[in-house]
């Protein structure tokens, strides 16, 4: 019984510092940036499906969402949410469309939070986020990752972001997932998957 509990927790161990991060170095990080903004400049059109993962403070458990992304350059992208509720939230033309449940309403795009990871997964498909002058960024990676972590320049944004990261896995330029935390502690993890690149996209996945 020691045994076992001895080999467990050196599996937890290991587990844990195989995840840690650490900064990639000046020439790692060009060739990252250098291999994503080359590859993503072909990128016309990105689909998958994602799961939208929530942590309040407020709350005991986590609000956990799934749906459909759907993006085409220059600058459309949806957010179809179909469960555990039926929402979507289309941002074109700067934009941003909202059907919740049948009740529909625009904005202009000025949300501080979403609007941000909006943009940067935008960026992220042609290779301009690394660009973003509201940001600064941090290269970083573990076994799995290359990760880029945006933090806000301005005190305005920070007084609703923190930070976003993105994640990308090894030997890939599309990101698999999103992390952000608000300036309240709050966090949103999405990972996508079933990643389409370039297939046709109906125009009905860009209005309500």
């Amino acid at each position: 019984m020691i045994k076992n509990i001895a080999l467990s927790t050196l599996l937890l161990i290991s587990t844990f510092v195989l995840a840690q991060n650490t900064a990639m170095s000046g020439a790692e990080a060009k060739a990252f940036v250098t291999k994503v903004s080359s590859e993503t400049k072909e990128i016309k059109t990105l689909q998958a499906d994602f799961t939208q993962t929530k942590k309040m403070d407020f709350l005991d458990k986590s609000i956990v969402t799934y749906g459909k992304m759907s993006l085409k350059t220059p600058n459309m992208l949806s957010w179809k949410y179909t469960k555990p509720y039926q929402y979507s939230i289309v941002f074109k033309d700067n934009k941003i469309f909202i059907n919740d449940q049948g009740k529909k309403s625009s904005v202009d795009a000025k949300s501080k939070t979403f609007e941000k990871i909006n943009k940067l997964i935008v960026g992220s498909s042609n290779g301009q986020m690394f660009n973003d002058p509201e940001f600064s960024v941090t290269y970083l990676k573990n076994a799995n990752f290359n990760i880029a972590k945006f933090t806000p320049k301005s005190a305005q944004l920070l007084k609703y972001i923190k930070q976003i990261e993105l994640s990308f896995p090894k030997g890939q330029s599309t990101v698999s997932q999103v992390n952000m935390t608000e300036a309240s502690g709050d966090t949103t993890n999405i990972v996508f998957k079933n990643t389409k690149i370039n297939a046709p996209i109906a125009a009905s996945e860009f209005s309500l």
